[in-house]
């Protein structure tokens, strides 16, 4: 039956303790005062004329047109106007001071690591049996049978069947060593012989093998990817503490360790 619920922020922290969350939280409001404080030190500020812009994008992005649809959102995710603002304010700090430290220096970083750029557009069915895989490959190899229809017939799951095993853009780095150098060294459209992984064995089609070059959106990746990179060395070296009322009731890891559990049938 309906009933009325009313939750407190300490049953919001108890929830974010028992999902596992906490520690995504505290990197989230570190790094936020890791580019605050950066940010000031550099004098890199942000204007009225930027904050009504960002405010702008964001209500666009969130499909918010009207002014109830705008107030609707914010109440749902317990925002305030100010908090808006402040929400769009650090969206553009962070994105000012990522560009600050960065931006000098993406032709440098994208002709060393060319080769990571490199990205493939492909199709995967991934077998059990070996044999039935070469079986295949080779029935795709004579034109017997096309990806599509080995696609169709052997992957379980309707959404990956439904796009025939298709991967999307994907980078070196986002494929297993052992397939990377398979695909990277393909002459697509073309089959690779199935690779064993701990995964199963791969039949992968290779659709196309994309060269980078440094676009407007290239550059952007890698800045973000540098700025990622500092933040996390940044708060490798902070001493974070964090205060929550429960931390007292945490025993200590000998505790832990003679602590029985006891499994309910």
């Amino acid at each position: 039956m309906p009933h009325n619920l009313t939750i407190s922020s300490s049953d919001i922290i108890q929830s974010l303790k028992l999902s596992c969350q906490i520690p995504d939280v505290v990197e989230a409001i570190a790094s936020q005062s890791i580019i605050a404080k950066a940010a000031q030190e550099l004098g890199i500020s942000v204007t009225p004329e930027e904050l009504q812009q960002e405010g702008d994008e964001l209500r666009f992005a969130k499909k918010l047109v009207k002014a109830k649809e705008t107030w609707t959102w914010l109440e749902k995710h317990h925002l305030s106007v100010n908090e808006f603002e402040e929400l769009a304010h650090n969206k553009i700090l962070s994105r000012k001071l990522a560009n600050y430290l960065f931006s000098a220096q993406v032709k440098k970083h994208f002709y060393e690591r060319q080769l990571d750029y490199v990205a493939a557009i492909t199709y995967e069915v991934v077998f059990e049996d070996r044999d039935l895989a070469l079986e295949l490959f080779y029935a795709l190899e004579e034109g017997e049978v096309n990806f599509p229809e080995i696609a169709r017939l052997y992957i379980p799951k309707p959404e990956l069947r439904r796009i025939y095993g298709y991967q999307g853009l994907r980078y070196r780095k986002d494929f297993r060593p052992e397939i990377a150098a398979a695909v990277f060294a393909a002459a697509p459209p073309q089959a690779l012989k199935p690779i064993t992984t701990p995964k199963g064995v791969h039949l992968i089609w290779v659709e196309e093998v994309i060269q980078p070059q440094l676009d407007e959106q290239l550059r952007q990746k890698i800045i973000t990817e540098s700025f990622s990179n500092w933040l996390k060395q940044q708060i490798d070296t902070m001493k974070i503490v964090t205060q929550i009322d429960s931390d007292a009731n945490v025993r200590s890891p000998d505790k832990l360790l003679d602590m029985s559990f006891t499994k309910t049938k």
